[in-house]
């Protein structure tokens, strides 16, 4: 079984698909779980990778076993310019198979890849955050954004996370925020006072984008990864010079496999020390996929969506 973009904008098909033979390069996977991410959702709406062939099965990360051996799948155009892993069993690259370390849940593991090289990626390359730092976490329930907050936690900074949600509070503060505010795009300096934040990190983009600006410290960075909110925003030129602000944006679309991979090794080792913790917050079966994007869209899921592939 395998979830099957037919055409673009419609629900994927979830349907049986025949497997050709692994070819000298490419392995067979017995795949268990697999992360929804809102790139999948885009790739379906086809306004990204647009041009990748169709039919074709979806699912850019996920975690499965050859030969009883776990493996991440992730990378070199699974799910994007040839079939992906949202399936029982896939065919992939070996070179898109990346051991999983000792002691890590699998369904862990099956969101690293996207979720979880941004997440490590934009807090120590980009923001390069330290324990002197005062962190801002915009969209802090997310799947990114919750491992963000452990991560930049555990490396002793000061943590404040933003959720629309009330019912996030509690659960992100479990998860290593200091304080979370609940407010939207106009009510954030309100409920920030006088928390001025060194970095801030921006999964939503629209409103909340020329807030968290406004929020930040002298030489203070913006990290922006993502627009969920929405892909325009309105920011005070003034406030970016005046202040020495500097804007980094992540999209690690454009960086090569290696960089990628590397990335990838370093955050599953990450997981399997402590230093970041990934919540799973919904898991569904592969016949549920489109309720997944559902899900998403929405915003309601406190942590990572994923499949059980086997279910």
């Amino acid at each position: 079984m395998a979830a099957r973009l037919v055409e673009h904008g419609r629900p994927l098909q979830v349907s049986e698909c025949d497997l050709p033979a692994p070819g000298d390069d490419e392995a067979e996977i017995e795949m268990l779980y697999g992360g929804v991410d809102p790139v999948d959702r885009y790739r379906a709406e086809g306004t990204v990778n647009a041009g990748s062939p169709l039919p074709r099965t979806l699912g850019a990360e996920g975690a499965g076993t050859v030969g009883g051996r776990p493996f991440v799948v992730f990378g070199h155009g699974v799910g994007t310019t040839r079939d992906g892993i949202w399936a029982t069993r896939a065919i992939v690259p070996r070179a898109a198979l990346i051991d999983v370390p000792d002691g890590i849940d699998l369904r862990c593991a099956a969101v690293m890849g996207i979720a979880g090289v941004t997440a490590w990626r934009t807090v120590t390359e980009l923001a390069r955050v330290t324990a002197d730092d005062r962190v801002l976490v915009l969209g802090a329930a997310g799947g990114v954004g919750s491992i963000i907050v452990s991560l930049a936690h555990r490396l002793g900074a000061t943590v404040w996370g933003q959720s629309s949600d009330p019912g996030a509070v509690a659960w992100l503060q479990a998860r290593g925020a200091d304080r979370v505010v609940t407010a939207g795009p106009d009510g954030l300096a309100s409920e920030l006072g006088q928390f001025r934040p060194t970095v801030a990190f921006d999964p939503l983009g629209d409103g909340f984008t020329g807030a968290a600006i406004e929020s930040l410290a002298v030489r203070g960075r913006l990290v922006i990864f993502g627009t969920s909110a929405g892909p325009a925003g309105t920011i005070h030129l003034q406030t970016l010079y005046r202040s020495a602000l500097r804007i980094l944006g992540y999209g690690g679309l454009g960086d090569s496999q290696e960089v990628l991979g590397a990335a990838l090794a370093h955050a599953l080792r990450a997981l399997a020390d402590g230093r970041l913790d990934v919540a799973i917050g919904t898991t569904l079966p592969l016949s549920q996929v489109n309720e997944a994007f559902d899900l998403l869209a929405a915003r309601k899921v406190m942590g990572k969506v994923v499949l059980e592939l086997q279910s």
